[in-house]
């Protein structure tokens, strides 16, 4: 009988055995939340913990069950102390996203750790930790449908895709989010609708923009400025890091370097400059000092373990950080705004807010630092919220932003971010190099950016440490003039970077090049536009061109801005390229054809059915208007082509009330002539009675035509 009960119990074991590991390895629930959108979450799932979500623009309701047929199927477990996801992936699928990284644009085989770090020229953890995290996966199988995962946590995790996709934390168990669509397309626009798209940005903000560690004092700002002008090269922004501080301290300025900011930000307003910034997160613990006092007074600074304010070194040496779990801090941060930005700065910069500290073996805070939350978010570790911090930051900064210039759309630019941070800043990649190396990785860098729901984005164009060859400046601008978020920044004691320190070919090169970028300003602007309102990013993969081409997966060289018009660095070697009718076309006015300019230019090619918006060659967006417009037209082989334009106040809110004009123009072939209409309008604002001049490429030449917006446009074809 004993021997009888042994069995038993051995059995039964067994049986609770098998059942714990079936139970481990299935959802505990899931739902659908939107169409072909589903959430799965595994056993032990506890909300309090990893809730609520900093991704999700909202929280979502559930309308059913996943379907039976449903193929993108997660697979919870426990390894050891750390709690993972695992999907299996069908051979031939590409995997992209990842957010912030450095390798290829194809992620499969890569290890990514999210954790934001401060990595100065990416030297550390081999590029694979960077300063943003985004625990994302975009995934595009053989046949050009896709899928995107999103692990829906804020704890330190590291994304394995050697075998399938595979997501490893060591903080709480955490819900996933899966979304399949038809298209890689598909799947960003998903995405934007459920973590949010950036708010349009204002026009100036698309222009070229030139910053150093740091320009200092005033009248060397006053110098640049001028010289931008004198050579007529277009600039819209000039920026200022932290040595204008008094003694590097937030919300403060040197009284020898910029006695009168106010004057230097009118100065630079006058000859049609705007300004940007810097603010970081650490305040110098110095009683006396108003920032660290009224903060102290408030008590709204991170904590140790034991309670106490956390004090870590940065610039200005000892310094207390706000917590930005706090809407009292988050208030409190914004309030300091009023006063700085009343001095007539346009911009905000918010850099080493991963938080970078000094002197410490992590580059961080210790991750037991407390925060203590408030409202939605609830009191926590740092191991919690480190990732982020940075995205809390420059939503309070935002916020301050709009309440000293509530008609004004706000700037706002973070080194650290997190997966739905761009409702809030857009962002660069960090202190890269100036080498080959990181010219070439900065399109895949961006391009992975872009496909992790961050389309304002784009390197330090240059190279940030180290000093540029003329060679290297010159195709980095040239290329540089094609990315979202365009500005050349430099580092302390490297030598000028200034597009005229180069040499005269150079300085051509240069012009040239952002002359190129201020002709296509109407198209730019269109497509962020469309990225605000639908999360489709603005430099796109060639694969988006045709998502079934399996050639056109790995391109990494040449890439597309919006879906209309293809750029191909000189210096790619063969790209794989989209078949179908692409034309070459030529957006340079003047000298185009100087030989260094043929020689380091990209080329521009524009898809057969499509129309693209050109505006007038300006020094900077001040006063920008459309007039005469261009349109630049590549008919399909039936003869036809459209295209759309975006119009508005350039930086107010009136677009929300329908104070906007988005035009559709299409082009027709009839007989000897090719005519050019607007086809169709929608907002309130008045159709402006301009010029529109019509550029027509074709296998026989270019043909040109001109005419008015109401009255149209005919190209004859002789």
């Amino acid at each position: 009988m004993r021997r009888y009960l042994y069995v038993l119990c051995f059995a039964l074991i067994i049986l609770l055995s098998l059942q714990a590991a079936a139970e481990a390895g299935a959802a505990r629930h899931s739902a659908l939340i939107d169409e072909n959108i589903a959430v799965f979450y595994p056993p032990g799932f506890v909300p309090e913990r990893v809730m609520p979500s900093f991704a999700l623009v909202r929280e979502f309701r559930e309308i059913g069950k996943v379907p039976e047929d449903w193929e993108v199927i997660p697979g919870f477990e426990m390894e050891g102390d750390q709690f993972g996801v695992h999907f299996p992936v069908q051979r031939g699928t590409s995997l992209y996203g990842t957010g912030e990284v450095t390798g290829p644009l194809v992620r499969n085989g890569t290890v990514r750790t999210l954790w934001n770090t401060d990595n100065w020229t990416y030297s550390r953890f081999g590029g694979n930790q960077l300063y943003q995290s985004h625990p994302w996966v975009l995934a595009v199988r053989i046949n050009g449908s896709a899928y995107g995962i999103l692990c829906d946590s804020t704890w330190r995790m590291k994304i394995d895709l050697r075998d399938g996709i595979k997501f490893l934390s060591g903080g709480a168990p955490f819900r996933v989010i899966v979304i399949q669509r038809d298209s890689p397309q598909g799947v960003m626009r998903a995405l934007g609708n459920l973590t949010g798209t950036i708010e349009l940005p204002p026009l100036w903000a698309l222009g070229y923009q030139q910053c150093r560690y740091s320009y200092y004092p005033d009248s060397r700002v006053r110098e640049v400025a001028d010289r931008f002008r004198e050579l007529r090269m277009p600039c819209d922004v000039i920026w200022h890091d932290i040595h204008y501080m008094d003694g590097f301290r937030v919300f403060t300025f040197d009284r020898n370097r910029f006695p009168d900011p106010s004057a230097t930000n009118r100065y630079l307003h006058e000859r049609g400059f705007k300004t940007v910034w810097m603010i970081d997160p650490g305040v110098k613990a110095e009683s006396g000092y108003f920032v660290y006092d009224s903060g102290t007074q408030l008590d709204i600074w991170t904590r140790t373990a034991g309670g106490r304010n956390f004090v870590g070194r940065v610039w200005p040496g000892d310094c207390v950080f706000p917590d930005f779990t706090m809407p009292a801090a988050r208030l409190w941060w914004a309030s300091l705004y009023q006063r700085f930005m009343e001095t007539g700065v346009d911009g905000v910069w918010n850099d080493m807010n991963e938080p970078a500290l000094f002197g410490t073996e992590t580059g961080t805070m210790p991750e037991d630092n407390l925060h203590r939350g408030g409202g939605e978010i609830p009191p926590g570790t740092h191991a919690r919220y480190h990732n982020v911090y940075g995205m809390l930051m420059v939503r309070a900064t935002r916020l301050g932003i709009r309440m000293v210039n509530p008609e004004r759309r706000p700037f706002v630019l973070t080194r650290a971010n997190y997966l739905g941070g761009q409702r809030y800043a857009a962002t660069w990649t960090g202190d890269n190099r100036a080498s080959w190396e990181h010219l070439k990785i900065s399109i895949p860098m961006s391009l992975n950016l872009s496909l992790s729901g961050q389309p304002f984005n784009g390197p330090d164009i240059g190279g940030f440490d180290g000093n540029a060859t003329p060679e290297l400046f010159g195709h980095w601008i040239a290329v540089g003039a094609f990315y979202p978020f365009c500005r050349a920044h430099t580092a302390v004691n490297t030598r000028n970077q200034e597009p005229w320190e180069f040499g005269q070919d150079i300085e051509i090169v240069a012009r040239r090049a952002l002359e190129r970028r201020y002709r296509l300003l109407p198209y730019i602007y269109t497509l962020f536009r469309e990225s605000s309102v639908s999360g489709m990013p603005v430099m796109r993969p060639v694969f988006f061109a045709d998502p079934v081409d399996p050639a056109l997966r790995r391109e990494q060289e040449a890439f597309l801005l919006g879906d209309r018009l293809l750029v191909i660095p000189a210096w790619a070697d063969d790209p794989a390229l989209p078949d179908g009718l692409w034309r070459s076309i030529d957006l340079d006015p003047g000298s185009g054809g100087h030989h260094a300019n043929r020689a380091i230019q990209p080329e521009l090619r524009l898809k057969g059915g499509s129309i693209l918006p050109a505006g007038p060659l300006v020094q900077s967006t001040d006063g920008y208007r459309l007039a005469p417009l261009t349109l630049m037209v590549c008919l399909d082989a039936e003869g036809s082509a459209i295209g759309d334009l975006y119009e508005d106040d350039w930086e107010g809110y009136g677009y929300r009330g329908g104070d906007y004009l988005l035009t559709r123009y299409r082009a027709s072939s009839c007989g000897d002539t090719v005519k050019v209409n607007a086809e169709a309008r929608s907002g309130l604002m008045k159709t402006p009675e301009r010029e529109i001049r019509a550029i027509l490429f074709t296998g026989r030449g270019t043909f040109r035509g001109a005419g008015t917006e109401r009255g149209g446009v005919v190209i004859p074809l002789n």
